[in-house]
């Protein structure tokens, strides 16, 4: 099964750390970030939960909710949390859905027989409050994540639901962004974005105050 951007994230229920989790009732009206690991135990896999775990106050800033994924029991991902918590100084607050007969990896696509036929890749979804994706990115299981860029485009995609723009290349928050094209009507230009903006090489900007 192939995802795209739009598309409903399918619901589970699967076993996981902390108990069974019914995925779109777990996900309630956050958004979520769902992240699949090849292994517990393997020594990036463990840097990338524990990154995660420390970017828990920006979760919450962002109304984010994060849940990992293995092919692993439930079991060896509890002993795994004591090992990341151990070695990686930070406490694992968020489930590790124990994808044993890789249902959920299925669902989402995470296996990628060039890559290995059992273990899955390192997918990554962002997905919203209405359960639609809006971000997936693939990396190889030798490659661990960039986690400012996830938060990076979670700032894009909340920024842009909120005041209808577009954001550049390498956008970072507070930056300028872009009037997209969909919006034409200079009356209801000046109604959005009452800040003020520009015009320049054939677009316009505006720096709208996200309410964060």
């Amino acid at each position: 099964m192939s995802l795209r951007l739009g598309d409903t994230a399918p619901d589970f229920e699967q076993d996981s750390s902390l108990g069974t989790i019914k995925f779109h009732e777990w996900a309630g009206d956050s958004w979520v970030v769902l992240f699949s690991h090849p292994a517990d135990f393997t020594p990036v896999c463990t840097t990338e939960l524990g990154l995660t775990a420390k970017l828990k106050p920006e979760f919450d800033k962002r109304n984010v909710k994060a849940i990992a994924l293995s092919v692993d029991p439930a079991d060896l991902h509890k002993t795994w949390i004591k090992d990341i918590e151990e070695t990686q100084k930070t406490v694992v607050g968020f489930p590790i859905i124990a994808d044993a007969d890789k249902k959920v990896a299925a669902l989402y696509d995470m296996i990628h027989p060039e890559q290995s036929a059992t273990a899955t890749v390192r997918a990554l979804f962002v997905i919203d409050p209405k359960k639609k994706i809006r971000l997936s990115i693939t990396y190889p299981m030798s490659t661990g994540r960039n986690f400012d860029e996830v938060l990076r485009v979670i700032d894009a995609l909340q920024l842009s639901d909120a005041y209808t723009v577009a954001t550049p290349g390498n956008w970072r928050d507070g930056d300028d962004v872009i009037i997209p094209l969909s919006v034409q009507d200079p009356e209801l230009i000046k109604q959005k974005y009452p800040k003020g903006y520009t015009a320049e090489r054939a677009y316009l900007r505006v720096t709208p105050q996200p309410n964060k």
